[in-house]
């Protein structure tokens, strides 16, 4: 048996003298990998100038796969020395799949959380699977040490699973599932990566930015399917079939999916909207945090966000308040009693913006007369931002202040709805006095 065999060789290395070499070799290894794999970090570090900056995948960094594979190089040329020396090296052989399944496993975990890890948080559905994906792992390196993955890798092999007019054994359905979510993973992180190294290329448009991400990832993602479907030997002619009932669906029931894909795709092309935007879409406003190909995100003022399809974006009509500038009109309205001298009135209320952070100089904040109220002249006091993003509320209400305290100075005076009562008061004595006034027609009371 594999098994027995294996604890014969280990038995027979602890009653050899080179049985110490082989775990001080493997010590030394081990601490040789950690060290080198804190000195790759620490250098990185410093090359980038600033801490925390190293690959991060949102909770681990890298370095974290580095140390395993350190450790399995450095017990190869261990043991091809200690081979020379003439020592025994069936120790060493079994620590070195131990330390490759935990290089495998920490890799995928990096390659996972950095494509589904969102802003270092992890779902459970992520952390249930990478249990169960190291468990597997480790399933399959204990088979492989004790002999027993070649017998069930030839069991595999000789049993076949009907695929059309075909039959396919199942360690070839085994190698394709394997190659395909290998390959797809390393695509969907290059993509992660490259959107990552464009989105930090300030000398492009954000929205160009965007879509080079998107149009990189897909294409990255299509190129990983088609070759590893071509590396375990199925014709590429197949996904014909697939094509023409993949347009069918789009004909009958994915109409408002393809439109909303298609519609990102023109908004990052024709840069109608860009990051940071703040836009108004039907009863929806705030400011643009993300552009995927499918849907919009806007954050509104008081931190809610909206997921937008994209199809509104483009069959509708979008304000956009930062499209060719970022300066926009705001303003505060002022109704003042009729009597208050305007040539004096609007200059002082046009100044109180004047030196308020955020409100520009130029243009320079303005009064006009809106209209005659009821109540008063409605005056408009207008100033210009360059920050809509932020919101208008805070230097509203730092104006009003100022014109509140104008009020409380005797500066200006404020209308107010006044009432005539003259009519009131005519009205309440003419029944007054009919009620005083005895009725001719009534009878008069006998003495």
């Amino acid at each position: 048996m594999p098994l027995t065999n294996l604890i014969d060789d280990l038995l027979d290395d602890l009653s050899r003298p080179g049985m110490p070499w082989q775990l001080g070799a493997i010590a030394a290894c081990i601490l040789f990998g950690w060290l080198a794999a804190r000195g790759v970090q620490v250098w990185w570090r410093r090359r980038r100038g600033e801490e925390g900056t190293l690959l991060h995948t949102g909770v681990e960094s890298f370095t974290r796969v580095v140390a395993p594979l350190l450790v399995v190089g450095a017990l190869s040329l261990s043991q091809y020395l200690l081979a020379n020396a003439h020592f025994h090296t069936n120790i060493v052989r079994v620590a070195m799949p131990l330390f490759w399944s935990l290089a495998v496993i920490r890799l995928a975990f990096y390659l996972l959380r950095r494509v589904f890890g969102r802003r270092g948080q992890l779902g459970e559905a992520l952390v249930t699977f990478e249990k169960i994906f190291a468990l597997v792992v480790w399933v399959a390196v204990a088979l492989y040490i004790t002999g027993m993955w070649p017998d069930i890798f030839d069991y595999l092999d000789k049993n076949y699973v009907p695929l059309g007019r075909k039959k396919v054994s199942l360690a070839d359905v085994l190698q394709a599932i394997v190659s395909v979510v290998v390959l797809l993973m390393l695509a969907l992180w290059a993509g992660a990566a490259l959107e990552e190294r464009l989105m930090g290329v300030n000398a492009l448009h954000s929205s160009l930015r965007v879509a080079l991400a998107r149009v990189s990832r897909a294409l990255l993602i299509v190129g990983s399917v088609l070759l590893s479907l071509n590396l375990v030997g199925i014709d590429l002619t197949v996904l014909s079939v697939f094509g023409g009932a993949l347009g069918v669906g789009l004909g009958l029931g994915m109409q408002r999916i393809a439109s909303n894909y298609v519609s990102g795709f023109i908004i990052l092309i024709e840069r109608s909207l860009s990051i940071g935007d703040m836009i108004t879409v039907s009863n929806f406003t705030g400011k643009v945090t993300q552009i995927n190909t499918r849907y919009t995100v806007l954050q509104g003022l008081d931190g809610v966000e909206t997921v937008l399809p994209n199809e509104m974006l483009i069959s509708g009509p979008v304000l956009n308040q930062s499209l060719t500038t970022r300066r926009v009109r705001a303003g505060t309205k002022v109704t003042v009693a009729y009597g208050t001298d305007l040539e004096r009135a609007m200059p002082l209320l046009a100044a109180q913006a004047v030196g308020i952070p955020r409100v520009l100089e130029e243009p320079a904040p303005g009064c006009s007369l809106s209209r005659f109220g009821p109540d008063g002249y409605e005056l408009d006091v207008g100033f210009w931002i360059a920050d809509p993003e932020n919101g208008q509320g805070g230097v509203v209400s730092e104006i009003n202040k100022r014109i509140y305290a104008l009020v409380q100075a005797g500066e200006i005076k404020l209308g107010y709805p006044s009432v005539d009562t003259r009519l009131l008061d005519s009205h309440i004595a003419s029944v007054v006095a009919r009620i005083r006034q005895p009725d001719a027609n009534s009878p008069t009371t006998p003495n």
